[in-house]
């Protein structure tokens, strides 16, 4: 009983959905409708009429044929439809034929109407199949012992042999749920791991955007307090850094809401910046107080690549900045066409994490180093200042 503003689907169509489901996932039906799996079926129902009107009639009337052999086969087209009635169905007709003496199927028509059955019904619903199947031979037993007695040893065997058959349909009906029910579970799982790698990836973005721009901005804003009243053309520049930085990290971070807004494809979600924008990161932080030397020689690389490299770069010159300014830096990008290394090295101080810190920027670096299965270390060096160093292989 449902509530008036609930419906439910016609139980036909929710079996024939549940069946869909299954079989359309086979590359064996994956290109059929569901019309045209319905029509495979009638064609199955009318060669099972085929085969069994002719075969020789045996001990049985043919009005008995006429109705019995119908009866077991024409329901086969509808066995998407309503798979528990047209099993029953086509099992009581060809355990009927088996007691009047008929040509048997060997339970092929009940079988073949199984499969959906297995295919489609919970644990918790194999009850009713299986008193239908008890039911059955139960009558075929009872219709054994009203026989002659050699009628019953070939009843016993056709019977251990329906059985077998019956037995085969359904476990395979099972196995095929189960594996697709397994591979169901792992498009899911890889789904939402790609969920998780995008939203680790935006994260990371959002990272280096933001604290590259607010190292800068927080020291610029230091120098604007202590110079404006002695200095104030120089409190004026720090300002104008300030300013521009702050319109540039908008810019980036309304590019990467944008991309979670709009959900667009991927070509559309590749990240801007490359190596060709690292003298411009070099200007920014000499702004701060830190000269960067740079030193790039990678020729063309995948955008993927050129991200990564650029990232590491920026976040260790960001810590350059947030720690060790004013000083000079050196940085140095060469790649071969297979390999990517990277090293940036200060003559600051060689302490990194500051009170209070989390560490978050030199856990980036290792996770982007990580993913293409490279090596990354990062610390203090004997002579002072600090050194952070990435290597990873990369496809071309």
């Amino acid at each position: 009983m449902t509530s008036a503003g609930t419906r439910r689907r016609p139980r036909p169509a929710r079996y024939l959905r549940a069946v869909d489901e299954s079989e359309l996932r086979s590359p064996v039906f994956r290109r059929l409708s569901r019309r045209g799996l319905i029509g495979l079926d009638a064609g199955a129902a009318i060669l099972y009429l085929l085969v069994m009107l002719t075969l020789p009639a045996g001990g049985g009337s043919m009005l008995m044929a006429a109705v019995l052999i119908p009866a077991a086969g024409l329901p086969l087209a509808l066995r998407r439809l309503w798979p528990v009635p047209v099993f029953a169905v086509t099992l009581a007709a060809s355990t009927a034929m088996l007691v009047v003496d008929l040509p048997w199927d060997s339970y092929a028509a009940a079988a073949y109407a199984l499969y959906p059955v297995a295919l489609t019904r919970r644990r918790r619903r194999w009850i009713p199949t299986s008193l239908i199947g008890a039911a059955s031979g139960l009558f075929i037993l009872g219709g054994a012992m009203v026989g002659p007695a050699g009628r019953h040893a070939e009843i016993a065997g056709k019977i251990l042999l329906g059985l077998a058959v019956l037995g085969a349909s359904w476990t395979l009906g099972r196995v095929v749920r189960e594996r697709r029910a397994q591979a169901a579970r792992s498009a899911r799982r890889l789904a939402d791991q790609a969920v998780s790698d995008e939203r680790l990836r935006i994260a990371r973005e959002l990272h280096d955007v933001v604290a590259h721009s607010m190292s800068l901005i927080a020291v610029k804003a230091g120098v604007a307090v202590h110079v404006a009243e002695a200095r104030p053309e120089e409190a004026l520049d720090a300002l104008r850094v300030i300013e521009a930085t702050s319109r540039s990290s908008l810019a980036e971070m309304r590019y990467l809401l944008g991309v979670l807004r709009t959900g667009a494809a991927d070509d559309e979600l590749t990240p801007s910046p490359g190596l060709a924008e690292l003298s411009g990161l070099a200007d920014r932080a000499a702004m701060a107080g830190v000269h960067v030397d740079l030193d790039v020689d990678t020729g063309d690389l995948p955008d993927g690549v050129a991200l990564s490299a650029y990232r590491i770069v920026q976040e260790a010159i960001t810590n350059v900045v947030k720690h060790a300014a004013p000083a000079r830096c050196r940085v140095r990008v060469a790649a071969d066409g297979a390999r990517m290394r990277i090293d940036v090295t200060d003559d600051g101080p060689g302490v990194r994490v500051l009170p209070g810190g989390d560490g978050h920027g030199l856990i980036g670096m290792r996770e982007r180093v990580m993913m293409y299965g490279g090596d990354f270390t990062a610390g203090p060096r004997p002579e002072g200042g600090f050194a952070v160093s990435a290597a990873f292989p990369y496809e071309s």
